[in-house]
């Protein structure tokens, strides 16, 4: 169980992520110690989308190339329209989430990063939330939506909007300093091997 001063998280990200939703969960995993590294399929800087127009952009610090789920604890993954729709047909991007699944370490989603965890067919017989728009796509992968801030079901921490991100980014914290979940490993194992529901 690390003390979170001692957690390094991921926090996985390209062009047109919410903005608040990366930058607040990084601003406060920060102040409370955490070694936090921007990866991302680009180099240099992505640029954050702020409620209807692209707003700051952000420093990568490693790339996707260079990013090995063995040196963190948990991920954090920002939503926005255009940041997980890009990630989600990025084979090198799904294949890192789901070795943070496979090996029972924290996978934070909020908004439409729920996305990410439907294309690896995470969600199925798990609670969580996300944005309303794609409630119907969780649903359909076999996800238990439900209407809360913030919601944890076996290491998967999921919210629906920057609205939650207090809560949300708290919760991340709390969960690192719990440790792994080996339910979420033996779940992560199994879906692997299903088909995955027809949600694009």
């Amino acid at each position: 169980m690390p003390e979170i001063s001692k957690a390094k998280v991921l926090i996985l990200a390209t062009h047109g992520f919410e903005q608040d939703e990366l930058m607040v969960p990084q601003r406060k995993l920060q102040e409370a110690g955490a070694q936090v590294d921007v990866v991302s399929p680009e180099k240099g800087k992505i640029r954050g989308w702020k409620m209807k127009d692209w707003g700051e952009s952000v420093a990568v610090d490693k790339s996707l190339d260079d990013a090995n789920a063995n040196d963190y604890d948990a991920i954090v993954l920002p939503g926005g329209q255009i940041n997980p729709d890009l990630l989600r047909v990025n084979p090198q991007a799904l294949q890192l989430i789901r070795a943070f699944l496979d090996s029972g370490k924290i996978v934070a989603a909020i908004c439409h990063a729920p996305w990410l965890l439907v294309e690896l067919n995470a969600v199925r017989d798990r609670q969580v939330t996300s944005y309303h728009s794609i409630k119907t796509d969780v649903i359909n992968a076999g996800g238990k939506w439900v209407d809360r801030a913030v919601v944890t079901d076996q290491g998967i921490i999921t919210s629906r909007n920057p609205g939650d991100l207090d809560a949300f980014s708290a919760k991340i914290i709390e969960e690192i300093e719990e440790g792994s979940h080996a339910g979420q490993r033996q779940t992560a194992r199994t879906a692997k091997n299903e088909p995955r529901p027809g949600v694009h």
